[in-house]
């Protein structure tokens, strides 16, 4: 290393030490002021004797003659001496010896001192400085006023690959690629101008010979000043952290993975967050590829190889050519692929540098690559509990550096977070697809033909959440032309509230084929939903006083003779009625409470329907999230339903689009039913007084109102049914009878009293001269039921159109 020049701070500078000449024999020749300070002696009182005998203390001696010695064989000397004050004090002195000399008249000795304290500091400042550009591991680079370098460390000389001496006088930033020289320029020349320091400032250093190779320093800079305020330069300190620099790469793509991949239980959202959490940190193109099966939420089988589907991908800068496999279509992998050999033995594969021909070699076309200036590629497998669930695929092309092991490792890791990520959404995608199986094998397939209403429907199932929902609807043809609407939803979300969803549809069908009212109807359901929880509850699903099961539920019964509508709601929305105008309202009846609290009544209201009117009801997920306020929900649907479309099927699809998100987070069920009328021609009804002559009053007035309709071939069945319910009435119910008849889809005989006894179909013996009047009833009609109201009951009767029965 050149030999620092002295500066301000040397003690052995001229101006601070003190100097003495002596002769070859000792004699002390020379005297300067700052001699005399130190050791207290006039230039006059030394000068002419020996330096020995006025300067060493005489226990001292030995070691200075020692000095003296190999100063001689030297040609210099620098060490700490004892010597005498005037005064008789001793005091230790730093001293540097060099030989003079004189030509013919001898050799003279040149000797520098300073108080051995001052020596000793300047020695561990010299030692420090030597460091820096000998030993210490942090890279020092000193820029002059021009920003040209001056000087570089040793550790410059390591990071670089560049000899020390080669960097003398060259500009700043000299090897380093045009944008990483620009910053490095841009930052000398602020701290040159400001004076302001800049601390722990990162810098990527990419060198001109090794473009290939990133690494990244962190900087502190500094500007030189000397006393006077002149600026000598800037000095820099340049630490490599390109090791720690990609160990928080790591580490923060772990982090960001935890944070945004399975965020959702959908699989091909999770394979693109694995895809666009690898871009651009780790690779420049990344894409994912599963297995059919796991797309499906199918198990795969052990060393299955494809088909896959692409479901991720994500890139930077221009793709040449365009990605030939867009999200969501198969992709068909060689059999000498890295993936295809990925996808079969579940191992990774690195190949850090791809042969020139990579692109055009057979069994490894282009197709493969999303860029045509790929250079490096890394495949990993998916895998989760030992089973490959597809394979993701890296590339680099715009980032010169390869892939290496670390790269390898650390997509190994990702790959296997998201592969149990990717495996839970493919199981909840596979439970999914049984719940909604099961679903929609308890769900009505179509609306039954009937004539009192048509309807429109629309469920629409969550598309978020944790599973679907229990939300049914259902159109329940009833006897005398009426029908029956239902919608409900369960407690719930899953398999569990599908099942309990089915159950309560099967008795909802049961209780409308007794006939009751709609809130009687209700209470039954309650009085179920009771038993479920029970149930429940015994076998410890849940602890005991939670509420397990639970349901709201609307049941509305319209009639299309009188045009009445009779409505009950346990804790259900109301329905929205639209009249023929257009006007809208909601229909105004008792909340109820939510089938399952037990012990609570129910309440039926009735109202009067014109024809053409629009009854709509609708479960939560219609009028708004969970967050949204209710009646905001309801206000928008009734302004959506203040404006019928015309055909019932696109006012249907109107609300949909005005109040349902794209993706809701809550089951839809949506049923509008337009009310239709019966003809008063079609409906005819008599009033019979309780005695025996009534019954063959009902067989006349049977006959001639089928001539009339042109139904003689009915003619003597039905009579023979009128007949026979009326007798029944005479007989055993002790009142009036009221016969009625409704020609539809099928001929309704209907007979009602005002008892509540229930009539039986029993087999009579061969002795016996009555009880044979139901069973031929029954052998005679397609169906026949009874029916109670708070008058009575009323017997019914159904027979097809053309022709009897069989």
């Amino acid at each position: 290393m050149t030999e620092l020049s002295e500066s301000h701070d040397d003690p052995f500078a001229p101006h601070l030490a003190a100097l003495v000449v002596l002769d070859d024999r000792g004699v002390v020749v020379g005297w300067n002021r700052r001699a005399q300070e130190l050791l207290g002696h006039s230039d006059t009182a030394v000068i002419g004797r020996p330096a020995l005998e006025v300067l060493v203390d005489p226990p001292d001696l030995p070691a200075v003659t020692e000095a003296a010695a190999k100063c001689r064989r030297a040609g210099g000397w620098f060490g700490v001496l004892t010597l005498r004050h005037r005064d008789g004090q001793l005091v230790e002195l730093g001293l540097r010896a060099h030989e003079l000399s004189r030509g013919d008249r001898g050799r003279e000795w040149f000797v520098a001192g300073a108080p051995a304290g001052d020596v000793l500091e300047w020695q561990r400042d010299r030692a420090v400085l030597d460091g820096l550009y000998r030993q210490c591991p942090i890279g020092l680079v000193i820029h002059g006023p021009d920003q040209r370098i001056l000087r570089v460390n040793r550790a410059i000389e390591r990071f670089s690959g560049v000899p020390a001496a080669d960097f003398r006088g060259l500009s700043t930033g000299r090897f380093l690629l045009a944008d990483d020289a620009r910053k490095a320029v841009d930052r000398v020349r602020q701290v040159m101008q400001t004076g302001r320091p800049l601390v722990y400032s990162e810098q990527f250093v990419r060198l001109e010979q090794d473009p290939a190779r990133e690494r990244v320093a962190l900087v502190s800079s500094f500007r030189m000043e000397d006393p006077s305020g002149r600026v000598l330069g800037v000095a820099e300190m340049i630490e490599d952290i390109t090791e720690r620099h990609r160990a928080q790469r790591r580490l923060a793509l772990l982090d960001q993975m935890g944070s945004r991949i399975g965020t959702t239980l959908d699989v091909a959202e999770t394979a693109r967050e694995l895809a666009e959490v690898m871009v651009p940190h780790l690779a420049d193109h990344v894409s994912v590829d599963l297995l059919q099966a796991v797309t499906r939420g199918e198990e795969p089988t052990r060393a299955v190889a494809g088909p896959v589907v692409r479901l991720g991908t994500c890139g930077v800068g221009a793709q040449q050519p365009g990605p030939p496999h867009p999200e969501g279509h198969p992709v068909e992998f060689g059999p000498d692929t890295p993936q295809a050999g990925c996808l079969a033995e579940g191992r990774p594969v690195l190949e850090p540098v791809l042969p020139p021909d990579w692109v055009s070699a057979a069994g490894r076309q282009g197709a493969q690559a999303p860029d045509l200036g790929a250079h490096s590629l890394i495949v990993v497998p998916l895998a989760a509990r030992g089973l490959v669930l597809g394979v993701m695929t890296l590339w680099r092309s715009r980032r010169p550096d390869a892939f290496e092991t670390d790269d390898l490792t650390l997509a190994q890791e990702l790959a296997s977070r998201a592969a149990v990520a990717i495996d839970n959404a493919r199981r909840f995608t596979q439970q999914q697809q049984t719940a909604f199986t099961l679903q929609s094998s308890l769900l009505p397939r179509t609306v039954p033909d009937q004539s009192a209403v048509e309807v429109a429907l629309r469920y629409l199932p969550a598309s978020a959440g944790p599973g679907l929902g229990g939300d049914w609807f259902d159109v329940i043809p009833l006897s005398g032309a009426r029908v029956a609407l239902v919608v409900g939803d369960v407690v719930g979300r899953g398999i569990h509230a599908a099942a309990t969803m089915g159950r309560l549809r099967t008795a909802v069908h049961t209780l409308a084929s007794l006939d009751l009212e709609p809130d009687e109807v209700l209470s039954r359901l309650d009085d179920l939903v009771d038993l479920l929880a029970a149930e429940h509850e015994a076998v410890g699903e849940r602890p005991v006083g939670e509420q397990v099961v639970g349901a709201t539920c609307l049941y509305a019964v319209y009639d299309p003779v009188s045009g009445r509508c009779s409505v009950a709601r346990a804790g259900h929305p109301p329905p929205v009625v639209t009249a023929p105008d257009g006007q809208v309202a909601l229909l105004e009846l008792p909340a109820g409470p939510p089938l399952g609290l037990g012990g609570l009544p129910f309440e039926t209201r009735d109202i009067e329907l014109a024809e053409g009117s629009l009854l709509s009801l609708y479960t939560n997920g219609i009028i708004g999230e969970r967050h949204i306020d209710a009646d905001a929900g309801l206000t928008k649907l009734c302004a959506a339903l203040a404006r019928p479309a015309g055909a019932l099927e696109r006012t249907c699809q109107a609300v949909i689009d005005a109040l349902v998100p794209s993706r809701p987070s809550d089951d839809v069920v949506l049923l509008i039913a337009r009310t239709r009328m019966l003809p008063r021609a079609d409906v005819a009804s008599w009033q019979l007084p309780p005695e025996p002559a009534s019954a063959g009053r009902a067989r006349a007035l049977t006959s001639a109102k089928l001539t009339e309709w042109g139904l003689e071939h009915l003619a003597f069945t039905t009579e023979l049914i009128a007949s026979e319910l009326v007798t029944n009435v005479y007989r055993y119910a002790g009142g009036p009878a009221t016969l009625r008849l409704i020609r539809e889809r099928c001929l309704v005989c209907e007979v009602s009293d005002t008892s509540h006894t229930s009539p039986h179909l029993r087999h009579a013996r061969t002795t016996d001269e009555g009880g044979r009047g139901l069973f031929l009833v029954a052998q005679m009609t397609e169906r026949w039921g009874t029916r109670y109201t708070r008058e009575g009951k009323t017997v019914w009767t159904e027979q097809p159109l053309t022709g009897t029965p069989v």
